[in-house]
């Protein structure tokens, strides 16, 4: 029997790589998309007369209006705001309001500020910074992918070859049409189509993976091992398939008690250092 803190105790802090902090060549393609827009903007830097001077551009360019959002940090095409004089959603793609509610808008947000006062003198400069703040929320998703390709690395490492003996991002429906297994109960009667991170085809059964890395606390690290445990309570008796969880981060911490229930009844449990120490040799077979 493996003992569950001692297991939990090497987790890692991170394993973040140089390109997970931003993804820059994003950055710059979505600045790049908008720099003529945001260059016919720039006139407005520093006007004296800037709500005719807005609505003399728009009206000769409404496309610049696309560009007003990034401005605010929102990627959305549709702005709601409200104050006493109403609630208004604004369209920057379709324009729906006169130009004297957008001229509104731009006050009410402090952007004519922003223009007015010489706070930035270039727009492209401004936005790039504003993309890199906005890149950051992206970081969660990377961090899944990090812990992807450590698996993948030791699958390849193991000689496991992709699309011949293991797959990535595999559907339920997808192993039971190439293998012939019936996974039913763990579809709710083929009603749900959960995907699986990797799947491995051993000599007699197939894995399903799942791969997750948490450097941080919150309510998913939860709701992650309750869903896991019903999964593994789910595919225990099945004759040709297991699945197969690889999990790390000091986040768990926070829910061990969680990661400990699935532990206790989730066989191929497994971290980073189980990757280190060969474990992918020992349970594909």
């Amino acid at each position: 029997m493996r003992d569950f803190n001692k297991w939990l105790s090497g987790f890692r802090d991170t394993i973040a790589d140089y390109k997970y902090y931003t993804n820059f060549d994003k950055v710059f393609n979505n600045v790049e998309s908008i720099k003529v827009e945001l260059a016919m903007l720039d006139v407005l830097i520093g006007s004296k007369n800037i709500e005719e001077d807005f609505k003399s551009l728009v009206s000769k360019y409404p496309e610049v209006l696309k560009c007003i959002p990034i401005l605010i940090a929102k990627r959305e095409l549709e702005i709601s705001a409200t104050d006493d004089k109403g609630t208004f959603v604004y369209n920057f793609n379709k324009p729906n309001y006169s130009l004297d509610q957008y001229v509104y808008f731009m006050r009410e947000t402090g952007l004519f500020d922003l223009f007015e006062n010489h706070i930035v003198s270039k727009l492209q400069d401004y936005v790039t910074g504003v993309e890199t703040g906005l890149d950051s929320n992206g970081r969660k998703n990377r961090g899944g992918d990090l812990m992807e390709n450590v698996v993948e690395r030791y699958l390849q490492a193991a000689g496991f070859q992709k699309d011949s003996t293991y797959f990535k991002e595999m559907y339920i429906s997808e192993i039971e049409k190439r293998w012939g297994i019936d996974l039913s109960n763990i579809s709710n009667q083929g009603k749900a189509e959960k995907r699986f991170d990797f799947v491995v085809k051993g000599k007699d059964l197939v894995y399903g993976i799942e791969t997750n890395f948490y450097a941080s606390q919150g309510s998913k690290l939860n709701e992650t091992a309750r869903s896991y445990k019903t999964l593994a309570l789910e595919t225990k008796n099945l004759d040709t398939f297991k699945f197969v969880w690889f999990t790390d981060g000091k986040g768990w911490n926070s829910a061990k008690n969680n990661l400990l229930e699935t532990f206790e009844v989730l066989e191929d449990l497994y971290n980073i250092n189980d990757l280190e120490s060969g474990i992918i040799t020992k349970i594909f077979k």
